[in-house]
């Protein structure tokens, strides 16, 4: 009873609730297991965003490829498996998940199976080198992208049924500065050396990112997740395929996700400023730098971005928006021009730095709106569906950007840039949730 009533006493400091008035939108049983819930959930998330901070594809995976002596074009992969991986199968992974009253299983199974691939990559790097080992990566990387698409679906229909509609949003933002924050520790330790960290060392960081998810599986299942609505036929994909009309039907849906496309600008974007500073430098503390400014920017913004979504999810994409539209123009606007100054290569980690604070809000605005706008079933067919659509066309413009990139990558950039500025003014056409 003593330990319920510091959790209890933690969430009204956090939430700055005092009572069980902001349960407007869930049953009166998950409102007393809001306070609870509210935790685990940000336990289980903190853990997995550890881990992908500590596997991320546009820069620790990328580097490793290089490390075990696999073809460079490899690392060329990761990217768009890690995000299409993930996104495109969700309508039939939607149409799944909706049969069933409680859902929290499919995160649990979910986060299981991507604890085992990165467990799995551990073993790979150990084992093989060369284009084994690379192919091996790859291949673990495709189930772990599927798995994370269990998760994906899952977890804002549990969200939106276990914690209230205007706490999501500072759920969200705790959990992203807390991985923010234990990823900065780690990256001044992996990077406080003059020498590339050897096979090994991204051996132990791999089992160890692996093993934050089994854990992260095991918090989550102790969610205390009552019953909700359900429905499907006998068919998952005549269910799946059906659930695509929305896009025609339902006007605001497609208005948002119409948005989310041109926002995926700001996610899009950041490999090429990599590219940029790597054209110009190929320090290994440079590497370090760019996983720190990801892990740092977490840290100061997401829980500012999250406060002010519960507020308006809409503003915050827009602003998120703008500053990753501003930073894309910007710092491909420099390297077209062809200024060069010394040390100018670290300017590039600090515009990641920012660009990572805009994407942080993009995203964290884009989950909550997504979440607020709908209940019940619906809701998991809003994410299956538009998952599904942006995973397809993830795949399409990522194709454009690496066309463009072959002019340079300053002009991917600019081109970017564009589309972002096109993504805000989408964004303000939204109405209010």
């Amino acid at each position: 009873m003593k330990k319920e009533s510091v959790v209890d006493a933690l969430y009204e400091k956090v939430a700055n609730d005092e009572d069980a008035r902001t349960c407007t939108d869930i049953s009166e049983d998950a409102c007393r297991e809001v306070p609870g819930n509210f935790f685990r959930i940000i336990a289980a998330n903190t853990l997995t965003k550890v881990g992908d901070l500590l596997i991320n594809p546009k820069t620790v995976l990328a580097w490793l490829i290089s490390a075990v002596g696999a073809p460079g074009s490899l690392a060329a992969l990761l990217v768009p498996i890690r995000e299409s991986g993930s996104l495109i199968p969700q309508l039939m992974i939607g149409a799944l998940v909706r049969r069933y009253p409680v859902r929290k299983g499919f995160w649990v199974l979910g986060a299981a199976l991507q604890g085992l691939s990165v467990l799995g990559m551990a073993l790979v790097v150990w084992l093989l080198d060369g284009l084994a080992a690379g192919w091996g990566i790859v291949g673990l990387l495709v189930l772990f992208s599927i798995s994370r698409g269990f998760c994906s679906v899952s977890m804002k229909d549990v969200q939106g049924k276990c914690i209230p509609k205007s706490r999501r949003g500072r759920l969200t933002g705790l959990s992203a500065t807390l991985s923010g924050a234990l990823t900065f520790g780690l990256t001044l330790l992996i990077f406080r050396g003059d020498s590339d960290p050897s096979v090994l060392f991204y051996s132990a960081l791999l089992a160890g990112a692996g093993a934050a998810w089994l854990v992260a599986a095991l918090v989550f299942l102790s969610v205390d997740e009552y019953p909700g609505a359900s429905e499907g036929g006998s068919n998952a994909l005549r269910e799946a395929w059906n659930s695509l009309s929305l896009l025609k039907d339902d006007a605001p849906f497609r208005r948002f996700v119409i948005t989310r496309a041109l926002l995926m600008a700001s996610s899009l974007a950041s490999p090429f400023l990599v590219l940029l500073a790597k054209e110009q430098s190929s320090l290994a503390l440079l590497l370090g730098s760019f996983v720190l400014a990801s892990s740092l920017a977490s840290a100061v913004s997401a829980t500012v971005w999250g406060y002010m979504a519960d507020s308006s999810s809409r503003t915050v994409m827009v602003r998120g928006g703008a500053l990753a539209a501003l930073v894309c123009v910007v710092a491909g606007a420099v390297s077209v021009s062809g200024v060069q100054a010394e040390g100018m290569h670290w300017l590039y980690p600090v515009a990641f730095f920012i660009l990572a604070i805009a994407h942080a809000g993009v995203r964290i605005g884009r989950k909550t709106y997504m979440v607020d706008m709908a209940g019940g079933t619906k809701r998991t067919d809003y994410t299956a569906v538009s998952n599904t659509v942006i995973g397809v066309l993830l795949l399409a413009v990522g194709g454009i950007s690496a066309a463009v990139a072959m002019l340079g990558n300053d002009w991917a950039l600019l081109v970017l840039g564009t589309m972002g500025a096109m993504g805000v003014a989408s964004a303000t056409s939204l109405k209010s949730v």
